[in-house]
């Protein structure tokens, strides 16, 4: 329903499992588009919300599975997703003829060992998502598609309410095209408080600083979107350092058989090691900036009407 052409009996039932920071956002912006949702959380407050807002309750993520037409889950770990979909029974009750689609970034083996293991006729797709909370929120996301064609085709359908799609190829490609985009993001989220101590030591202005770093080569996702949260000083707690790692993780094992050195990818590691280290893993990621700050003995505060951008 993406272009507000279709009435509500024409929308498949969708089953929504997950409703954390990113999973209900995506669920109550399904709800708003006239899907008919029943959604699950193991947490009562994340799932009370969703239910305001226009979803039905699950008692459990099998029972969403076993009566929705799609479903989609949005887990933190890979972990969950293993424990969901198997021993909790989400994928043995999905019926023939329905679509699995996969949110969470997850190991693209542990995606296809599932779907090899689904019912006969029950199809899959990973779907990753980028965009934080705020694209969440707003239906600015970019989700990354993997599955056969006619499996992608369905799920775009649907995912298009939550923002661009980009189908990337066979099972499992989503998750791969989006382990780079976070490769490349950690490298980035790594350097910016370099940067920002290497012109505030030598005399420049934090604001300036930062205005010319967007107006210039320097400009990235991060400089933009995520220099605020240092600013503030709160680091961005809506992403902990805890899935900073699972993803480094999970990049490193991509990277493993390829025979080349990534020495860029590793020190991002080390530096989100360090980190975690230090403060706990619990805390929001850009504590890559705050040790810098630390060890230098400088700010990085910024006044300015930093609004989260969970909240905007």
């Amino acid at each position: 329903m993406a272009d507000g052409q279709n009435s509500p009996e024409d929308l498949p039932s969708i089953g929504f499992v997950g409703l954390g920071n990113m999973g209900g956002p995506m669920c109550r912006r399904l709800s708003a588009a006239g899907y008919d949702v029943t959604a699950f959380d193991i947490n009562e407050d994340a799932l009370r919300a969703a239910v305001d807002t226009g979803a039905r309750p699950g008692s459990s993520a099998a029972d969403c599975a076993s009566r929705s037409e799609l479903l989609l889950t949005s887990l933190p770990r890979p972990d969950h997703v293993e424990t969901v979909m198997g021993s909790e029974g989400a994928l043995a009750a999905l019926q023939p003829g329905s679509l699995w689609i996969d949110l969470t970034t997850n190991r693209r083996e542990l995606v296809a060992e599932l779907a090899s293991s689904a019912p006969e006729g029950v199809r899959v797709v990973d779907s990753p998502v980028t965009g934080a909370v705020d694209g969440a929120r707003t239906g600015k996301l970019t989700l990354f598609v993997g599955g056969a064609d006619a499996d992608r085709a369905r799920a775009v359908s649907v995912l298009e309410n939550l923002g661009l799609v980009i189908e990337c190829g066979p099972l499992g490609t989503g998750n791969v095209v989006k382990l780079v985009t976070n490769q490349l993001w950690f490298i980035a989220a790594a350097a910016i408080g370099e940067g920002f101590a290497t012109g505030i030591a030598n005399g420049v202005d934090l604001d300036t600083l930062w205005y010319a770093i967007k107006e210039s080569v320097g400009d990235s996702f991060v400089a933009r979107h995520d220099a605020p949260s240092i600013f503030a000083g709160h680091y961005d707690p809506s992403f902990s350092l805890d899935l900073c790692m699972k993803d480094l993780s999970l990049i490193a094992a991509l990277n493993e058989e390829i025979g080349a050195k990534f020495p860029m990818t590793d020190a991002a590691a080390a530096t989100f090691g360090r980190a975690a280290a230090r403060y706990g893993t619990d805390v929001g990621e850009l504590h890559v900036a705050k040790q810098i700050e630390d060890d230098a003995n400088l700010s990085m505060r910024l006044e300015g009407d930093w609004t989260p951008h969970w909240e905007k």
